[in-house]
């Protein structure tokens, strides 16, 4: 299902439910700033995909269940005189009867998620669904307990 249809064309939602996904990828991100931006930036332009894979997958396996979340194998940057470089994956999540696609963009000291697609198997209202996202992400975690 797609947000759009899930939620109409209000906005408020959908930031609610980017806020929630931000916050859970927040322990990975804080990963992820460990390796430099110059390598992941020259992975990106040599479409060395599978280096970032490899590096988002043993990182995710720190938080979250094996298989629960994937490298979608897009990347991209934004490199720039004037400001720090961001970088963004492109992730998938599944857990149960859940599915998420969405970017993840690290800068020096924000995390920032754009989610492109969201489902799942009873879809009812928005609040009843960003209340099951946030149960599979809890559930999909390691230690539910650490943050």
């Amino acid at each position: 299902m797609n947000l759009s249809m899930l939620w109409g064309r209000r906005e408020e939602p959908v930031e609610e439910l980017e806020d929630a996904v931000a916050a859970a990828f927040e322990p990975l991100a804080g990963e992820l700033r460990l390796v430099d931006p110059a390598d992941f930036i020259t992975f990106i332009r040599h479409e060395k995909f599978a280096n970032l894979q490899d590096i988002v997958h043993s990182s995710a396996e720190l938080f979250f269940k094996p298989g629960t979340v994937t490298f979608g194998w897009g990347a991209d940057f934004e490199l720039y005189w004037n400001s720090a470089p961001a970088v963004s994956f492109d992730l998938e999540f599944r857990h149960g009867s859940v599915w998420l696609v969405f970017k993840l963009t690290l800068r020096a000291h924000q995390t920032q998620v754009k989610v492109e697609h969201f489902s799942q198997e009873k879809p009812n209202s928005a609040r009843a669904s960003k209340a099951v996202l946030i149960e599979a992400l809890q559930a999909a975690r390691c230690n539910p307990h650490r943050h």
